[in-house]
């Protein structure tokens, strides 16, 4: 065994490195780090790959893509508000049909283990709790009584799993403080996406909703298109304390991330995607010469700063070359310069779908075409 090639051996060297597994963490470190230098409360986005150790398999990966959105310096529960409508905004304007967003919160989790008499379990059930849809709710009861929750306490666990809506859990909860916080910040952000309204998704409590990462301490959420089997296609929620592993303490966030690849799927077997996408230039200057040419470049930028996609043939050739390349590529428009054009600032315009010719400077051209 080569010494210095054996992975055992390397494992010493390894064993505290990993690949990045979400944008969330790594964004407390940053604000961390410059926290002397950001104003609270803090808002940002991100779009970066990250890695899991999953068996790949249709809309899982071992490398993905993320969107995170996040606010972090303030436990305002109207965050959650915002971040509700921002996953409504998102999936209505990529036009994603029947998108359910669930929600739940980690205090009710709390008080509801807590009233099971499981509280040093918490972690344990939650885990098994999260896999309820995979493996259902006998096989979830197995294994938390295999981690040491006792029989008689799965009764509460049922009384739990047989709510329907937010108002079933007051009667619940009211031996447990945590669970009641918990409880009214669900109330709080439900009733306020209520009045606000959402455009096409719809805001759905589920208690069985856990969200396996140890880092959530209040609301969270999940996002699934109901249309496509590909499981969740977003998730997130609120983190109070998560920058204290970098060293500064009571930090409270939220944050929801966008699975990019799996809403890409989505949108493919929709056939949400648009079968022909127009990204090609809109005005062409044809090319007469290396005058002519050099008289266009300030035209070209006057276009383009007006948001019009403009380029000018690279070379003087035949003018039934530069016309086939720009019906070719879908052209809209070619600007003909030649030496009267260049005395008298009057440029001759083709529209290349009707053939039809006029004269307009440039001032003109841009606004038919803005």
């Amino acid at each position: 065994i080569d010494e210095n090639t054996d992975s055992k051996s390397l494992t010493k060297q390894i064993v505290e490195k990993a690949l990045r597994y979400d944008l969330t963490v790594p964004f407390a470190r940053f604000v961390v780090q410059n926290r002397n230098d950001i104003t609270f409360p803090f808002k940002r986005y991100q779009m970066q790959n990250v890695w899991r150790a999953d068996r790949p398999q249709k809309g899982r990966y071992r490398e993905f893509y993320q969107c995170d959105a996040d606010v972090i310096g303030t436990d305002s529960l109207l965050c959650e508000v915002e971040l509700v409508q921002l996953y409504d905004d998102v999936f209505t304007m990529l036009n994603i049909p029947n998108v359910d967003i669930y929600i739940n919160n980690r205090k009710v989790l709390s008080g509801m283990v807590e009233l099971m008499g499981a509280s040093d379990l918490f972690d344990e059930v939650v885990i098994a709790l999260d896999k309820l849809d995979k493996i259902g709710i006998e096989k979830v009861k197995e294994e938390m009584e295999s981690k040491g929750v006792k029989k008689e306490a799965l009764s509460i666990l049922d009384a739990f799993l047989n709510t329907t809506n937010v108002g079933d859990l007051s009667s619940l909860l009211e031996s447990s403080v945590i669970g009641e916080k918990g409880l009214e910040e669900l109330q709080f952000v439900m009733n306020n996406v209520e009045k606000i309204g959402l455009q096409s998704a719809n805001l759905i409590f589920d208690i069985t909703l856990a969200r396996g990462l140890n880092y959530y301490t209040g609301c969270i959420l999940e996002v699934k298109a109901n249309d496509v089997a590909i499981g969740s296609i977003g998730g997130g929620g609120r983190y109070d304390d998560l920058t204290s592993i970098f060293g500064l303490k009571d930090v409270s966030g939220v944050g929801i991330s966008f699975g990019i690849d799996r809403i890409y799927i989505v949108m493919e077997e929709l056939a949400l995607f648009p079968a022909n996408i127009d990204v090609s230039t809109k005005v062409m200057f044809a090319n007469f010469g290396e005058q002519e040419a050099t008289f266009c470049m300030p035209l070209l930028k006057q276009l383009r700063a007006a948001g019009i996609s403009s380029e000018l043939y690279p070379k003087k050739a035949k003018m039934k070359k530069q016309m086939t390349y720009a019906n070719n590529k879908g052209v809209q428009f070619v600007v003909m310069i030649g030496e009267d054009e260049m005395e008298s600032g009057i440029l001759s315009v083709k529209n290349m779908d009707s053939g039809e010719q006029s004269n307009l400077n440039i001032t003109d051209l841009i606004n038919e075409l803005s």
